[in-house]
C-alpha cells in the first residue's frame, strides 16, 4: 500500500516560497519526517492543449511521506485564512475538511500592534465554524526585523490567539507569550494592567458581573460597522470566554454603532450570532452563514497576474519588486538595494485631509524588473470584459513613478501594460494589452508585450516540450 499522498495547497494569495517552505517545515515536524525544498519552483501544469490547466506544481521540493504538491486558487466566501493545506491523493471537493488552515502575515507588531495580530483573529474563530479539527496556525513571514520587546497588545492577542488553539510560527517568543490563558478572571486581570487607549479612543476593557461580562470597544467606522482590528480584537475575547466556559451573557459596550449602520450579514454579525455577543442597546441580525467556505476562482483578474508573476520568477531571470494582486495582501516595494518599505497612501496626506483628492498615490497591480532588457514593467490586472478600464488606468501611475520607480531605478524606462483574464478569445487588438488568459487557460500575448513576457512564455512551453 502506497503510504505517500499528495499535499493540496489552496490559496488566494500569490504563494510565496518564504511561506511554501515554513509549510513544508510544520507538515515535517507534524508527521515526523524530514523534507529538501529550500530552492523550490511554482510550475504552470499545461495540458495536452498547451493551455494553462489551473494548478501549480511545486518543484524541487522532496519528502517521504508526500508525492507531490500542487497549488490551486480559491476564493473564500466570506472571513478566509490565506492557505488551506490538504494530505491526499485527489484535489479537494468544496467542502472537504482541510488538514491545516494557515493565515500569513507580513506585519510586526513594530509596525503595527492591531494589524499584527488583532485583525486576523476573526479568521480562525469564522473557520472554527466550518472545521472543528482542523489544525490553526498564524505564521509570520516577516521582512523587517522582530521587534525585540513585544507590546502588551501583542502579548495580549497572541495568548488570546493560543488560548483558541491557534499555533504561532515564525517568530521568537518567549513561552509566557506563547501560554495559553487558564481562566476567565486571568483574561480580565491581564486587560486590565495594559495601558489605556489614546485618548479620545474607547479602550477595551472587561468587567465581569455574576451572570454577564461587558468588553467595551469602538465598531463605528466611516458610517458602518467596520473597524477591522476592533472586531478582531472583541471576536477572539468573546471565543476565548465561551471556550474557557462562560455561558452567560457577552454584551459589547461603547461601539458607537446606531441600529442601522449594522447591516444585516457582516462578518461580525455572523460571529455575534454563533457566539451569542450582545451590542448594548441594540439588536443583532440573524445572519445567513455561507453553505460552503470557499470555491475554485475561474473568475478573479489574478489569475492572470499571479500567472504572470509565477512564470517570470521561475523561467527567467527577473523578478518582482512590488505586488498588489487583486483580493492579496500588498506587498512592500523593493529598493535597488533590496530594502523593502511600504507605500504610502497619498503624496501629501494633508493636502488630502484638506480635500484634494489628487493626492492619492495610485499603485499598479504588479511591478516586474527585466533585468536583461533594463525595464520596469508595471502591470494592471482586469477581468476581459473590464479591459478599457485598465487601459485608462495605465495613465494613473506619474505619482508612484516619482516617488519610487524613478528614485530607485532610474537608469530603467518604465513599460506599463495591462494583464487580463477570462473571455474565450484568441488574439487581442488593444496594444496596451500585454497578455491574456483566457478561461480556457489559452495564453495569448499582445501586439506589444513586453519582452519579458515573451521570454517567460517561451521558457515555460519549452520546458513542458
Amino acid at each position: 500500500m502506497n503510504s505517500t499522498k499528495n499535499l493540496w495547497i489552496l490559496t488566494e494569495e500569490r504563494p510565496k516560497k518564504t511561506a511554501l517552505q515554513k509549510i513544508f517545515e510544520y507538515f515535517a515536524t507534524d508527521h515526523n519526517c524530514g523534507f529538501i525544498g529550500q530552492d523550490v519552483r511554482l510550475i504552470p501544469i499545461l495540458n495536452e492543449d498547451k493551455c494553462f490547466d489551473f494548478t501549480y506544481e511545486v518543484i524541487g521540493f522532496s519528502c517521504a511521506k508526500i508525492n507531490k504538491v500542487y497549488i490551486k486558487t480559491v476564493s473564500g466566501l466570506s472571513s478566509f485564512v490565506d492557505f488551506l493545506v490538504f494530505y491526499q491523493d485527489e484535489e479537494p471537493m468544496e467542502g472537504t475538511e482541510p488538514l491545516y488552515a494557515i493565515e500569513v502575515t507580513k506585519t510586526d507588531d513594530k509596525e503595527s500592534r492591531n494589524t499584527g495580530v488583532y485583525q486576523r483573529c476573526s479568521k480562525f474563530i469564522f473557520l472554527r465554524f466550518f472545521y472543528p479539527n482542523t489544525k490553526m496556525i498564524m505564521l509570520y513571514v516577516l521582512q523587517v526585523e522582530q521587534k525585540k520587546n513585544p507590546t502588551k497588545t501583542y502579548i495580549f492577542g497572541t495568548k488570546l490567539l493560543r488560548t483558541f488553539g491557534v499555533d504561532i510560527l515564525g517568530k521568537v517568543l518567549d513561552s509566557y507569550t506563547l501560554k495559553p490563558f487558564d481562566s476567565i478572571d486571568e483574561i480580565i486581570a491581564f486587560k486590565k494592567s495594559m495601558n489605556d487607549a489614546h485618548k479620545g479612543n474607547v479602550p477595551i476593557l472587561i468587567t465581569k458581573d455574576k451572570d454577564v461580562i461587558k468588553i467595551s470597544g469602538r465598531l463605528y467606522k466611516s458610517g458602518r460597522l467596520a473597524h477591522d482590528p476592533n472586531i478582531g480584537a472583541l471576536s477572539i475575547i468573546a471565543a476565548c470566554l465561551r471556550k474557557l466556559g462562560w455561558k452567560n451573557r457577552i454584551i459589547i459596550t461603547q461601539h458607537g454603532l446606531v441600529q442601522n449602520n449594522i447591516g444585516q450579514n457582516g462578518k461580525f454579525v455572523q460571529i455575534a450570532n454563533k457566539l451569542n455577543i450582545e451590542l448594548e442597546g441594540l439588536i443583532v441580525p440573524q445572519a445567513t452563514l455561507p453553505k460552503l467556505y470557499w470555491h475554485y476562482d475561474i473568475k478573479g483578474e489574478k489569475l492572470a497576474t499571479i500567472f504572470m508573476h509565477v512564470i517570470v520568477e521561475s523561467f527567467t531571470e527577473s523578478y518582482s519588486i512590488f505586488e498588489n494582486h487583486a483580493g492579496c495582501e500588498k506587498g512592500y516595494f523593493y529598493t535597488s538595494s533590496g530594502e523593502c518599505i511600504p507605500l504610502k497612501k497619498y503624496y501629501d496626506r494633508q493636502a488630502y485631509k484638506s480635500g484634494n483628492k489628487s493626492q492619492i498615490i495610485f499603485i499598479p497591480d504588479l511591478v516586474l524588473i527585466d533585468v536583461k532588457e533594463k525595464e520596469i514593467i508595471e502591470i494592471e490586472g482586469k477581468k476581459y470584459e473590464c479591459r478599457q478600464n485598465g487601459i485608462n488606468e495605465l495613465n494613473n501611475y506619474d505619482t508612484f513613478d516619482e516617488c519610487y520607480v524613478k528614485k530607485y531605478y532610474l537608469p530603467y524606462k518604465i513599460v506599463r501594460t495591462v494583464v487580463v483574464y477570462g473571455g474565450s478569445i484568441e488574439k487581442l487588438c488593444e496594444i496596451e494589452i500585454g497578455f491574456l488568459l483566457n478561461e480556457k487557460g489559452k495564453m495569448i500575448l499582445g501586439i506589444k508585450a513586453p519582452k519579458l513576457f515573451i521570454r517567460a512564455i517561451r521558457n515555460l512551453l519549452n520546458y513542458w516540450n
